[in-house]
């Protein structure tokens, strides 16, 4: 058994380079990192972190309150039983929503330990498949212009990247199709490119959008509308002739379930961070799978590498613009296909710098 004996949390305030934007957060500049870190007797920690822009401080107080008390003397090595006794400890008041970035980070706490303990990276512990994962740069720019936007995807392609997404949502549906038209002839035919709303229409909106999008060849269009609304997927998906990626603003499994039986997602995109971790993560692959469909990822691209590595059905991974470079030793890197490759350290192999985030602790 790998019981834990000590449990640490932490939360920090990590600024943005530049500030990001789409239509729905407006502009962002900065995100909260909660951590959580787990030892057992032996001194062998696992570490696990969610990410979100607001209500840091509740996530925090759930996992430092609740969760934590609750891990100690629990078995990281049986992280199935471990999510159980969390999910159903707080489900009453937190069944989702924060409840699941807070669960996320214990969860994927004790399946690095499990790895580490194991002396395998994740990808090969999660039963491995391919540590080679297509990437794409997830732009978060609803903010640039035509040109802006070209100049930032030359950048990303200099980077290594093979494939890029874009924000859409302007006032204007014409801003939208002026801004992915640039891109596509900047990319030219055949490049790899997806749109991201951010739920910023309804879905009559979003069907007369993706009608006109569809001209430009897109993998797919990301969160064309609010994440509840499962028939208004349907109908985008039906009438709007493309494919439709979703998943990022669930926090249930069942969610996935429904979007996928109902045919309303074709893109299952869960986001370990905010799903329930990585024992979600990774029953949504299956689900995907189980309907013929290919999965993708949103944001934690240092970590969701070694699950998509996992996969069979992986399609590509969100290397996301709310990254850690500047706080993670080795990170992602892509090879001359636009490719990133699952690290072969002992779990997830994510080591912090946590002097240098030290200064940005808020909790």
């Amino acid at each position: 058994m790998t019981l834990i004996a000590k449990v640490e949390t932490a939360r920090y305030r990590v600024p943005l380079p530049v500030p990001l934007s789409d239509s729905t957060h407006g502009t962002m500049r900065h995100f909260d990192l909660i951590t959580a870190r787990i030892r057992d007797k032996d001194g062998a920690e696992g570490v696990g972190y969610t990410v979100t822009m607001t209500g840091g401080a509740a996530v925090h107080a759930l996992l430092k309150e609740d969760y934590a008390p609750l891990l100690t003397g629990l078995d990281a090595g049986r992280p199935e039983a471990v999510w159980h006794k969390l999910y159903w400890h707080a489900h009453y008041a937190a069944r989702g929503g924060i409840g699941g970035l807070a669960l996320a980070a214990a969860d994927i706490a004790c399946w690095d330990l499990k790895a580490a303990r194991a002396g395998e990276p994740l990808w090969r512990h999660l039963g491995g498949h391919d540590p080679k994962v297509m990437a794409y740069a997830g732009g978060v720019d609803l903010h640039l212009t035509p040109e802006e936007l070209v100049a930032q995807t030359q950048g990303n392609l200099e980077r290594g990247f093979r494939a890029i997404k874009a924000k859409v949502g302007r006032p204007k549906l014409s801003e939208d199709i002026e801004r992915i038209a640039a891109l596509r002839e900047f990319v030219g035919d055949g490049f790899p490119l997806m749109v991201d709303a951010n739920m910023g229409w309804r879905p009559d909106q979003a069907v007369t959008a993706a009608r006109r999008l569809r001209d430009f060849d897109l993998v797919w269009l990301e969160e064309p509308t609010q994440p509840e609304d499962i028939a208004g997927h349907v109908r985008i998906a039906e009438q709007g002739g493309i494919a439709i990626a979703t998943g990022e603003n669930f926090h249930l499994l069942s969610e996935f379930h429904d979007f996928i039986a109902a045919g309303a997602v074709q893109f299952p995109e869960p986001d370990v961070t905010t799903c329930g971790g990585i024992t979600v993560f990774m029953k949504v692959a299956k689900l995907a799978e189980a309907a013929n469909l290919p999965v993708t990822s949103h944001g934690a691209h240092d970590l969701t590498v070694h699950l998509l590595a996992a996969t069979p059905n992986k399609s590509y991974l969100e290397a996301h613009g709310f990254g850690l470079d500047a706080y993670v030793a080795d990170p992602l890197t892509l090879d001359s296909e636009g490719r990133a490759t699952a690290p072969d350290r002992p779990g997830h192999g994510i080591l912090f710098d946590w002097a240098g985030l030290e200064p940005l602790r808020v909790g």
